[in-house]
């Protein structure tokens, strides 16, 4: 673990584990967590705090965004709204797609960091998932990169880093195995908190990520389709 602080978004899912195992190789880690009204809110969190513990990080905030799940728009935080079974070769933006959702976690992350003295912020947005999200991918963080010059004191110099966003979700499992990151310990389901469901769009991701890794996910599902 390096001296230079940073921040890491930490949602308690898969990329946020390896990005977090990443960010640790070279930066003093604090971790951030948001919560937004989201399906799996409260399994998430869990897994946040049990990867923060596994690595002993202490710095840690949780922070409400509950502004998102009144605005709605989303299947993950709007119960009336189904959210899909997974459909890997659809295009156009799903219904979990929550509108702006990680330049508000952006915006806070950056809000500590310059509280902090940290001169980077990393978060684990894969482009994998950007046919449907327009905030995952790259030219996005850029822009957003920009903004936080404009936006921040002379001297806060804080970068916006995706360590893992070129990366294919089979590649984010071998990191996370090499690395020795506590896969098991995270959460990606976006319907189900007892066992995941294998059958949402983050579930068949993941599951395939695995399946193209040649590991097993070591997390409980219910079903666990042959996602080619």
């Amino acid at each position: 673990m390096g001296g230079t602080r940073a921040v890491v978004l930490a949602s308690g899912g898969m990329d946020s584990c390896v990005t977090v195992a990443i960010a640790r190789q070279t930066h003093d880690t604090a971790l951030l967590h948001c919560t937004y009204g989201q399906r799996t809110a409260s399994r998430e969190l869990r897994s946040f705090h049990s990867i923060a513990d596994h690595y002993g990080i202490r710095t840690r905030l949780v922070v409400s965004m509950e502004h998102l799940g009144k605005i709605g728009g989303s299947s993950l935080t709007d119960p009336s709204m189904p959210v899909r079974e997974a459909d890997l070769s659809a295009k156009g933006i799903p219904s979990s797609y929550v509108p702006f959702r990680n330049a508000n976690m952006l915006a806070a992350a950056v809000s500590w960091a310059e509280v902090l003295g940290a001169h980077a912020v990393f978060v684990g947005a894969v482009e994998e998932d950007s046919s449907g999200y327009p905030d995952c991918r790259r030219e996005f963080y850029d822009a957003f990169e920009a903004a936080v010059r404009s936006g921040t004191k002379p001297g806060s110099d804080i970068t916006i880093v995706t360590p893992v966003i070129r990366m294919r979700k089979s590649d984010i499992v071998r990191a996370g195995i090499d690395l020795g990151a506590p896969l098991h310990l995270t959460w990606s389901c976006y319907q189900r908190e007892d066992v995941a469901c294998g059958v949402c769009d983050s579930c068949a991701l993941r599951l395939r990520g695995f399946r193209n890794a040649g590991a097993e996910d070591p997390i409980p599902y219910e079903v666990r389709p042959d996602y080619a």
